[in-house]
């Protein structure tokens, strides 16, 4: 029997996004995917990043290259950048993307939600590298999408810029520390933390699931329709 053909998608992600390797080993082998940035916008801190990055209208253009390109489905791969307006906001990123003609859209933070309810996961301990207001919007966002955040662990870092040099020990340090008792779920947030090698060892050493971003949005793009992943909490009409 033939192998089955590699899906075609497209992953957009944040100008700043340096985890490519992470991605293809999440994607290789059932997808070919394409990969599109958006344009670099300035900052004075962590919010407003993400929030300047999680705004529609910056999407258009790298979303109609993609589809040019074959794409079959886009992701919007930046976790930050779709919940820092909540549910109304990782919707609204969703809708813009199919309507600059995206045939399937889905961002991280939905497909972050999918993937923890996949699992079984309804409480949940969170680590994160973000500074505090944006700690908050990500439990804020997965409250609202009906899951407990029983812990909120960030990475301590001084500077927004310090991600892009988290090695994978601090990633498995941060795990152990932040996992709960009574979480069902552990749930890895940014797609600038390198998590491929490290899940394994974290779920077989806590003994429950350990959800990366990089990880669910792979997921979410290589299902259609979602056959494993519920819808996610909010989906555009």
């Amino acid at each position: 029997m033939a192998e089955p053909r590699p899906r075609p998608v497209g992953v957009l992600a944040s100008y700043d996004f340096d985890q490519r390797e992470e991605l293809r080993r999440w994607l290789a082998p059932r997808a070919e995917y394409t990969l599109a940035f958006t344009d670099e916008v300035p900052y004075r801190d962590n919010l407003e990043l993400v929030s300047r990055l999680g705004r529609p209208a910056l999407l258009a253009e790298p979303v109609r290259e993609l589809v040019a390109r074959g794409a079959e489905a886009v992701a919007y791969l930046c976790t930050a950048c779709s919940f820092v307006d909540g549910v109304a906001g990782e919707r609204a990123l969703r809708a813009a993307m199919l309507g600059y003609g995206a045939p399937r859209a889905l961002t991280t933070s939905g497909a972050a939600v999918d993937a923890l309810r996949a699992v079984g996961a309804r409480r949940v301990a969170v680590v994160h590298p973000y500074q505090e207001p944006v700690g908050a919007r990500l439990a804020a966002y997965l409250a609202e999408c009906g899951l407990d955040v029983v812990g909120l662990t960030a990475l301590g870092l001084d500077a927004v810029e310090d991600v892009y040099t988290v090695a994978r020990e601090q990633v498995v340090d941060a795990v152990v520390a932040g996992d709960r008792p009574e979480a069902d779920a552990v749930f890895v947030s940014c797609t600038s933390l390198p998590t491929y090698d490290a899940l394994p060892h974290l779920r077989e050493h806590l003994g429950k699931p350990v959800v990366s971003a990089v990880q669910a949005t792979a997921w979410a793009l290589l299902e259609d329709p979602p056959a494993r992943l519920t819808a996610s909490c909010a989906s555009p009409s």
